[in-house]
């Protein structure tokens, strides 16, 4: 049966020579995987090049309830980006995120408040005219509300250690090896404290940023299973 979808682009990969596989996280129904043929033609209803990592497409699916890959037979892009594929540091970041999302993101069912967040944060990224440094770190601590990882921020005083294994603020070093010791313990309680229009306020050097991302990495592969390494990781720490 025919559907409509709106979707930001998370992963592609070739599935045969007519074919692509191409994983989405929808607005109606959370993330699903498309086959997206491969253009042979100026007049094909479906452009590849709609789907690369954090574009935002609508689209028309042949959605059949017993498959797990579902053909898409129309679509075109929702969102026009002004800058994000043309800027290398923006794209970094983005390819950064999608790797992330890819990961991170199993739900098969409805999230639109999580969907909202992503097509905000995508729009402003490619919007925004700089100080964006700060942006897959603020976007991926902002990420753990909806995941319902959000750390227990209550306990915060100063020289606390960041308890990573039970997500929380904690006066004393535990006694697992999963903590962050108080002068980090700080500066992810700033990036907690940040949005996008505040962060750049918070100044961070290369490496101070760096060890932030590590952190929250780690933070993560503890949290979510099956978690791996993510490959666009040193590139986004080479460029930042």
């Amino acid at each position: 049966m025919l559907q409509k979808y709106t979707g930001v682009v998370l992963h592609s990969l070739k599935y045969s020579d007519k074919q692509n596989i191409v994983h989405i996280y929808t607005e109606q129904e959370g993330r699903m995987s498309f086959l997206v043929p491969v253009q042979r033609s100026r007049k094909s209803t479906v452009r590849l090049v709609l789907f690369q990592p954090l574009s935002i497409v609508e689209f028309e699916a042949d959605v059949r309830p017993k498959s797990g890959l579902h053909p898409i037979k129309e679509a075109k892009a929702w969102y026009l980006f002004q800058s994000l594929p043309y800027d290398p540091y923006k794209s970094a970041i983005a390819l950064f995120i999608a790797e992330f999302l890819y990961r991170a993101l199993k739900e098969e069912s409805e999230n639109r408040a999580l969907f909202g967040y992503l097509v905000n944060s995508i729009q402003w990224l490619d919007a925004c005219d700089g100080s964006f440094a700060n942006f897959h770190l603020v976007f991926l601590m902002r990420l753990s509300r909806f995941l319902g990882l959000f750390p227990n921020v209550e306990g915060y005083t100063d020289g606390a250690f960041f308890d990573l294994l039970n997500a929380c603020f904690v006066p004393s070093q535990p006694y697992h090896g999963m903590f962050v010791r108080p002068q980090e313990a700080a500066a992810i309680r700033n990036l907690i404290r940040m949005n996008y229009d505040t962060m750049h306020l918070f100044s961070m050097n290369r490496m101070e940023r760096n060890r932030c991302l590590d952190i929250i990495n780690q933070y993560y592969r503890l949290h979510l299973p099956d978690f791996p390494e993510l490959k666009s990781l040193p590139v986004l720490q080479e460029l930042f």
